[in-house]
């Protein structure tokens, strides 16, 4: 059992500066951090939390030449919008650094050059289209063509955004640069490699993944598919011109910068020690250590180093960016990776690239009182372990029937007794309840809320924060029933004495609400806490059977939480509808998905051989997001077939399934291995895919007709 640590470094995903944020990236990872973060503050731990914003990558390069201005100018403008949104939405990071920094040059290069002295790098020579016109190497990202399974003529060089399939560069029919339109051709370049494939073969490294069987389960199955098929080895270093110089010196570094993925994780180091240096005397919260440095928090065995992130950055975190740090010698690894899935709108896949997204400085400006509602609601369907789906509609009704309903609705009725029957004033604390029909509903109450806060703590600590928010308001519904139980308003006519130790009782509900809510619900928190007149409340307490004393004057009751109304959501829908037409989303009458295609003759379709099969085994495909290799039973023989379906279901999840699969689909290579057959699938264009197979079990290879 890993004891508990002195200290945490927390680090939520660098975002990358080509765009504002969006709620998919705070359900991801943000929002989570942020959490976590204020639970350990509220404890009393040890804590940094660091951010900032990733401005190198062919993303930015792009950004930049379609708006027509220089790649510094477009991190510059996204790095402030970013920034001021988290900042007014309540992400309390401890220091929010930027990748195009001195600082996080400087160190990038220090770390590259320690690995490059100990000879960890394999420098390879390798052919990669180029642009003659442009003079320039091109990255993935920069080579447009046909894909060869759609036929879709805008595919990029590492996939295509119609289907879904992984691609290379070489994939491509008919390649075009993004830079010239003109095609490309191939031609030698040397860069520096990570040997991934021997690193993994070390002691240290399997020592290290032990890590696994604790961490969550779409961290362990995405790690293990890589693992099991063997790392290969990969460049961390790119020809472009924007990102760290590659510090070596000669002909042969010329024009190459460091590997995005290579420098980015780097960049949680850099903003460290540039906080660091920015503040004379920072102290962390909860600290022992007067005037802490850098190195305590990232070199320090007796740190915990918790990376948040999204799903696609899963292997760089958990694999790639812990064989750089064990390389070096100097770095404490991950103990722990907690990665969210993706979080889609409205039925179809958040798209930046389509504007298709709710922009969290939009939202601020729309509901500029609202950031906890916000909150509230990305925590309640938080795509914890699978994906999930925002909808105006449910933010509407998660908002009014549970914070205004629920947790706002208790508060003001405690707070405006309280104001009617004392002018405010808590009165003696004496418990004076004789009716055992009271006796009854309080210890009920303070049961069902005691139990609810132990569980609400145990979740925090498991980072299951979508559990512990719902024990949160669970603590609400219990302050809820017990008003309606006991009915102080009718009391108060019979039994004045009593209605006291209820409304004392309710009092400390609302004190450990106030409590309770800081990491889910920061605003909100402070707020509750003022009108108690209680700003010292704090963690420690929370289990307290007294917080607010007697004779306390409790400040004027404000309401906590308004009603979302309908022309609020519908004019969010209606913004959404106009960015719909502007894609060319809408769909024709009468017609919600792809058009039919043109007839064929029943002949045509008889061509086709349809089997029944059991996939045995399913793993991922090195260096393709999307891709998975399967190995199928057809009964009479099995079969290795690819599939572009890893964004829809992880490895686990398909073996055992019975699928259709077409088994005269002549064989092709993808990526070196040879695909010779092609699963059934259900899809449409709203970012659902369903297996086509038959639902109970029959023989294997039988066929479909």
């Amino acid at each position: 059992m890993r004891k508990e640590p002195k200290r945490y470094l927390v680090t939520a995903a660098l975002p990358y500066a080509n765009g504002p944020v969006h709620i998919g990236h705070l359900a991801g990872c943000y929002l989570p951090a942020d959490i976590y973060v204020r639970f350990l503050k509220a404890q009393g731990k040890d804590v940094i939390f660091i951010c900032g914003s990733d401005e190198h990558g062919v993303p930015i390069t792009l950004k930049a030449k379609n708006e027509g201005i220089t790649p510094q100018q477009v991190v510059d403008k996204y790095d402030g919008i970013m920034k001021n949104a988290f900042k007014d939405f309540g992400i309390d990071f401890t220091y929010y650094g930027r990748t195009s920094s001195k600082t996080h040059h400087d160190t990038a290069q220090e770390f590259f050059k320690n690995l490059y002295d100990k000879g960890i790098f394999k420098e390879e020579i390798t052919q990669q289209y180029y642009d003659v016109e442009a003079s320039q190497f091109l990255a993935d990202r920069y080579i447009t063509g046909t894909c060869p399974r759609c036929g879709n003529p805008g595919a990029y060089g590492d996939q295509c955004e119609k289907c879904g399939t992984a691609l290379s560069p070489t994939d491509l029919i008919n390649p075009k640069s993004a830079l010239s339109g003109n095609v490309p051709v191939l031609k030698e370049t040397k860069n520096w490699f990570l040997p991934m494939g021997e690193i993994q073969q070390t002691e240290q490294f399997q020592n290290y993944i032990k890590r696994f069987s604790q961490w969550k389960s779409n961290i362990k199955g995405q790690c293990n598919s890589w693992l099991t098929e063997g790392l290969q080895s990969r460049a961390m270093t790119r020809d472009l011109d924007w990102g760290v110089p590659v510090p070596i010196e000669g002909p042969e570094a010329s024009g190459k910068v460091l590997y995005v993925w290579f420098d980015a994780p780097i960049g949680y180091i850099s903003a460290t020690k540039e906080y660091f240096e920015i503040n004379s005397n920072p102290i962390a919260i909860g600290s022992q250590i007067p005037n802490p440095k850098w190195e305590t928090y990232w070199q320090d065995q007796d740190t915990a180093l918790i990376h948040f992130i999204g799903k696609d950055n899963i292997v760089f975190h958990a694999i790639i960016f812990p064989m750089m740090l064990m390389a070096h010698g100097d770095f404490i690894l991950p103990t722990n990776v907690p990665a969210n899935e993706f979080l889609n709108l409205e039925g179809d896949k958040i798209s930046t690239s389509r504007n298709w997204a709710v922009w969290l400085h939009e939202y601020l400006t729309d509901f500029p009182d609202k950031q906890d509602e916000l909150r509230y609601v990305l925590t309640s369907i938080a795509p914890e372990t699978k994906d999930s789906e925002f909808t105006w509609k449910d933010f509407q009704t998660r908002v009014n029937s549970e914070l205004v309903s629920i947790f706002g609705n208790f508060v003001n009725r405690v707070l405006v007794l309280c104001e009617k029957y004392y002018a405010g004033l808590v009165p003696e604390i004496n418990i004076k309840l004789k009716d055992e029909k009271l006796i009854k509903a309080r210890q009920t109450c303070m049961d069902h809320v005691a139990e609810s806060l132990q569980q609400m703590q145990l979740n925090l600590e498991a980072i299951k924060l979508r559990d512990a928010q719902a024990e949160f308001i669970n603590v609400a519904r219990a302050g809820n029933k017990y008003l309606a139980d006991t009915e102080p308003w009718k009391l108060i006519k019979t039994d004045a004495e009593s209605v006291k130790q209820i409304l004392i009782d309710a009092l400390q509900i609302c004190a450990k609400l106030a409590i309770a809510a800081e990491p889910f619900l920061p605003h909100t928190s402070a707020k509750l806490k003022l009108m108690l007149n209680a700003k010292d409340l704090d963690w420690k307490g929370l289990f307290n059977e007294t917080l607010i004393g007697s004779n306390q004057q409790l400040n004027k009751s404000e309401i906590l939480y308004k009603q979302v109304e309908d022309e609020d959501i519908q004019k969010q829908l209606e913004r959404l509808e106009r960015i719909k037409k502007a894609n060319h989303l809408e769909p024709k009458p009468n017609e919600t998905l792809h058009e039919v295609k043109a007839d064929i003759s029943y002949e045509d379709f008889d061509k086709l051989d349809l089997r029944v099969g059991k996939i045995l085994e399913a793993i991922k495909v090195p260096k393709a997001d999307k891709l998975l290799k399967l190995t199928v039973d057809l009964g009479f023989e099995k079969r290795t077939i690819l599939s572009g379906i890893a964004e829809y279901y992880k490895p686990e999840e398909l073996v055992g399934k019975l699928v259709t699969v077409v088994a005269n689909l002549a064989p092709r290579k993808i990526r070196g291995i040879e695909s010779q057959g092609m699963l059934l699938m259900a899809g449409n264009d709203f970012g659902k895919l369903l297996s086509v197979g038959p639902e109970a079990d029959i023989e294997l290879g039988s066929i479909v007709k």
